[in-house]
């Protein structure tokens, strides 16, 4: 693996973890994991930007197959292995942390070093970071709301709503 792409994981994990301690500083009364939901929304919203930017041709964007990796690909799968290493070890301090969520997370980690590492099929990677992270604020919002306080309204209804249908549309896609 390069050095600048091991710095930028390296600052990575130390900038999600900032945030996420900015935003327990600054929000006192929520919870652990709204927190984290806000941390990880920010990075969802961040991969889709660098995923998206690192596309190097939108009408085949999962070309040339099993290709090297380009260097903005290196850097978009670098700042998403930094979250998926907090996010790691910040769920181990959540009480709900589970087993299933850790294997997740390991898996993703060594699937990304993996590319990383081998510099190789980085568009491939790419997308499938753009398409599970498309979605995740969807996710996000939903259990956000509900901790504010909007259980019961329609602009829950409406987060509810939005997640399955941002996945339905995935589906019809061919994502």
């Amino acid at each position: 693996m390069e050095d600048y792409i091991l710095r930028i994981i390296i600052l990575g994990i130390i900038s999600w973890t900032t945030a996420f301690h900015l935003f327990r500083k600054l929000l006192p009364k929520r919870s652990f994991e709204f927190c984290n939901r806000l941390v990880s929304t920010a990075h969802a919203t961040l991969a889709v930007v660098l995923a998206s930017l690192s596309v190097e041709n939108w009408a085949c964007p999962v070309s040339p197959l099993a290709s090297k990796s380009s260097p903005s690909q290196m850097q978009a799968l670098a700042v998403s292995l930094s979250y998926l290493i907090y996010d790691l070890i910040c769920c181990q301090f959540d009480k709900r942390g589970s087993i299933d969520n850790t294997i997740h997370h390991l898996v993703s980690i060594v699937g990304m070093a993996a590319g990383l590492v081998y510099r190789k099929s980085g568009s491939e990677m790419i997308a499938a970071l753009f398409i599970t992270e498309i979605s995740s604020p969807f996710l996000h919002l939903r259990e956000l709301l509900k901790e504010l306080g909007y259980r019961d309204t329609d602009l829950n209804l409406a987060a509810d709503v939005s997640y399955p249908l941002n996945l339905t549309i995935k589906l019809g896609r061919g994502w």
